[in-house]
Order: structure tokens, then sequence, then C-alpha cells
């Protein structure tokens, strides 16, 4: 009986197509992967609208795809490889927060583009990045969105809750009572969530003006975090 070793058991062209690999072509990937990344990097600093800026995350943007198309070029090229490396992907856990949207939005067009650069589709990542790109400049910096505001007034005496409301209503379009609190010492606390005209916060001064009411503080609210 004749023996049987690994080679007869996986015969063909499979353990061939494994060893494949071509240079130019990795290169090109590669280089088509920067550019695009460097494309999303200058989108998200001209379109960034939040408190902090933080150019460590764009730069792991632009790294990020060219990481995940060198991933890609590691699996497509060899068969054995990307079984090995899958298991080593699934034991990695990314536990830094997402706190804006927006930014998911760019991981996940840098994955994407990292893996369209990686499986050689380079006309498709181009055309697909530009519009993206048009996209997000059009729709983030022309196109605003009116955020409320929180505003939050301390007071001694329900007797001001009259007057107090009455400054809110003349000077906001529009605003809905969120909580009311008593503390200890007969202090009071409302929040309210408000929309000022044009942009006016000048009547917050008018509110502290008023006797009994002890501070007044306005935060800009977005529904995911107050700046």
């Amino acid at each position: 009986m004749d023996n049987i070793n690994f080679n007869d058991i996986f015969k063909s062209s499979f353990i061939e197509k494994t060893s494949s690999f071509s240079l130019t072509d990795s290169l090109i990937g590669l280089l088509v992967a920067f550019l695009v990344g460097l494309f999303i990097y200058a989108v998200y600093k001209k379109t960034f609208s939040g408190v902090i800026y933080s150019h460590s995350f764009n730069i792991s943007l632009m790294i990020m795809t060219m990481a995940t198309a060198l991933i890609i070029m590691g699996i497509s090229s060899n068969v054995l490889l990307s079984l090995g490396m899958v298991g080593a992907l699934s034991i990695v856990r990314f536990r830094t927060p997402i706190k804006d949207p927006m930014d998911l939005v760019y991981l996940f067009w840098a994955i994407v583009s990292g893996i369209l650069c990686g499986a050689g589709f380079i006309p498709l990542v181009i055309i697909g990045s530009i519009l993206i790109g048009l996209v997000l400049i059009l729709f983030v910096n022309k196109i605003t969105i009116e955020n409320p505001y929180l505003l939050v007034v301390k007071y001694d005496d329900a007797s001001v809750e009259v007057s107090m409301e009455h400054v809110i209503k003349e000077k906001s379009k529009k605003y809905i009572l969120k909580s009311k609190s008593v503390m200890p010492g007969d202090d009071l606390e409302a929040t309210y969530e408000i929309r000022v005209k044009e942009n006016d916060s000048h009547f917050i001064n008018e509110l502290t003006s008023i006797q009994g009411i002890r501070s007044a503080v306005m935060l800009s609210y977005d529904g995911n975090f107050t700046a």
C-alpha cells in the first residue's frame, strides 16, 4: 500500500495558488490605498465640526486604509495564511470609544477602501472615494443643522418661574422643560431644551437679572454630548 502524504491529499493547483504573489500589483494597491487614505485624511480635517480635533485619529484613518489593503492582499495570495490570519484577528479587541457617529462613518470608509484596494478594484475605490468625499464636504459644511441648547437655571423661589418662562418663551423659538429638581435648602433647578433665535444667547443675561435666579448656564447639545 502506497504512503499518502500531504501533497497527495491537496493535489492540483491548490498548493500552487497559495504561493502566487505579484510585487507590482501589491505596490500599486498599497500606493492607491495611501492616496485614498490621504484623501480621507483631508476630507476629515476639512469637515470636522466637533469640540476637539484629534490628529492621531485622523492619521489612524490613513494607516487603517493601508493596513486593511495589506491584509486583503495576504489573504488573497495565500489560502493557508488567510486561515491563520482569521484566527489571529478573532482575538483582537478594539476598546476605543467612538463618541461621534461621523467618526464611525470615516472608519467604515477607510476599511472599505482598504478592502477594495487589496482586492484590486482600483477604479471603483477611486470613483467611490471622490463621490463620498464630495457628499461629506457638501452636507457637513454647506448644510447647517440647528442644534438645540440645554438651559440650566438655579433659583430660590418657585414664584419666579412665571417670569423665567416668560423670558424664555419670548427669546426662543421653542422650549421644553426637561427636568425640575428641588435640592436641600429649598434650592430649585430647572433644565430646558431650547432653540434660540439666530444663535442669540444674550437673553441669558436678562434671565440672571430676575430677582430670585441665582445662576443660568446654557450648553450646546446635539443629542450625544454637551459642550
